[in-house]
């Protein structure tokens, strides 16, 4: 347990990058911008001075204590840090019993948990009656989801904020004040291009302390120039992070060529060629989840009936990515660009939506045809709405000849199914459905 004034200063030259670096005002404060933007609900808390307990939930490195520690000090809270390991019930109980003195005194008391989903029902439990009583105001920091791990009585006597990871733009941000500030890295000359900047922001992903802590590293291995400033250079990046600098701009050019490489290797039934471009996107850094959302694209553009597991697989490998994160979901995305590279082809369900989209933009107006409008009033009734609509379960082939497109409609086609894979026995049960329909037709 730590408890610290509000004049607390951490300026120890020796501390890590990210402690140094530690934000003091909001003004510092890099991230969150949906919570932290002006007239944002956290924002006018603050200005307003109407804090109330709360949960922080989100990634490592996103800003969880560091906020905590910007609101104490806005309030005037006295400020005391928690650790879910060290703390037990008595530590908790003297605390609550300072805090409780020093409300009677007018003084606030702030309590930080760090990972209180650690804390177990009984230490959660402990909490309680003083932030019933607001003789405390409790900052939760969580990784977990806040609904699973935190006492539903706690829970809803907080407020839930999510903390988003830092972008890309975000880091480089924090990466150039480092270098800047004379309380990070600024009383040294450091040379690092640009581009091993953007390199650890993508490297980081979204984790400021572990951008700060690989920039540190980085230039503690520099090479000191005859002029006594530091040059970062690559090979130093690349020991520093474990992998070779083929990090690339996630917007520009590399990033598609790349996507479209695997796409077109899956869908030339390429294994071997998919999971090479698979590792070159999750190995430059690659956001795992928007490989993920590709999968579940490709699953129903270019294999869609003729495998309609394909589409269960990649929906599972988006969630394992959800589960495991990299670099354990890189296996997870190898079984399904596998499977999908091997699943039979057919790209009619992205051809018949086609059609169907061109006449939709082109028809906008085509009316509804009555018998299959709803009519659930008496008027729609008397205006004939569901009129001649026929009830396929009470028919013995569970079919009927009823016209469910609009008549200016009435004879297209926009589905026409193949005979790959599974889709062979779509493609014949839809041959037989169009035929019954014809036999209708010419009978009628």
């Amino acid at each position: 347990m730590e408890q610290l004034s509000l004049f607390t200063q951490e300026t120890d030259l020796n501390a890590p990058l990210a402690s140094r670096l530690r934000p003091q005002s909001l003004d510092d404060y890099i991230g969150q911008e949906h919570l932290m933007g002006k007239g944002k609900m956290l924002r006018q808390m603050l200005d307003t001075d109407k804090i109330s307990s709360m949960i922080f939930w989100g990634p490592p490195g996103v800003g969880k204590t560091t906020l905590a520690r910007i609101i104490a000090n806005m309030t005037h809270s006295s400020f005391v840090d928690f650790s879910a390991v060290t703390s037990g019930i008595k530590e908790i109980k003297d605390v609550m019993k300072q805090a409780e003195n020093d409300r009677m005194m007018g003084l606030r008391t702030m309590v930080f948990v760090d990972e209180i989903h650690r804390f177990n029902k009984a230490q959660q439990d402990a909490f309680l009656p003083y932030v019933e009583k607001g003789s405390i105001i409790l900052i939760g920091a969580t990784t977990e989801n806040p609904s699973f791990e935190i006492n539903s009585a706690l829970l809803s006597r907080c407020k839930v904020f999510v903390l988003q990871p830092l972008t890309e733009a975000e880091l480089l941000k924090l990466l150039r004040h480092a270098l800047t500030d004379r309380r990070g890295l600024g009383n040294s000359t450091i040379h690092i291009e640009d581009r091993l900047l953007h390199a650890i922001a993508v490297f980081a992903n979204g984790d400021a302390r572990t951008a700060l802590n690989t920039l540190d590293m980085a230039v503690l291995n520099g090479a000191i120039q005859p002029d006594g400033s530091i040059l970062v250079q690559e090979e130093v990046l690349e020991q520093c992070t474990g992998r070779k600098m083929l990090l690339y701009d996630r917007n520009g050019e590399e990033h598609y060529n790349l996507i479209s490489a695997l796409h077109k290797s899956m869908r030339n039934s390429d294994p071997d060629a998919a999971v090479y471009w698979l590792a070159r996107m999750l190995e430059a850094g690659e956001d795992p989840l928007y490989v993920a959302r590709r999968l579940v694209r490709f699953a129903s553009e270019d294999i869609g009936m003729a495998d309609s597991q394909a589409l269960q697989v990649a929906v599972a490998a988006y969630q394992a990515c959800h589960f495991n994160g990299m670099p354990e979901c890189d296996v997870n995305l190898t079984h399904a660009v596998v499977y999908l590279s091997m699943a039979p082809k057919s790209n009619s369900l992205y051809v018949a939506y086609g059609k169907a989209r061109e006449d939709a933009r082109t028809m906008l107006a085509e009316p509804v045809p009555l018998q299959i409008r709803n009519g659930v009033t008496e008027l729609m009734q008397s205006l004939h709405y569901g009129e001649g609509y026929q009830y396929a379960h009470d028919t013995e082939e569970k079919l009927t000849d009823m016209t469910c497109l609009p008549d200016s409609l009435k004879d297209k086609s926009y589905y026409l199914p193949q005979d790959q894979g599974q889709e062979s026995a779509v493609k014949k049960r839809l041959d037989q459905i169009k035929e019954f329909r014809r036999s209708r037709d010419i009978s009628d």
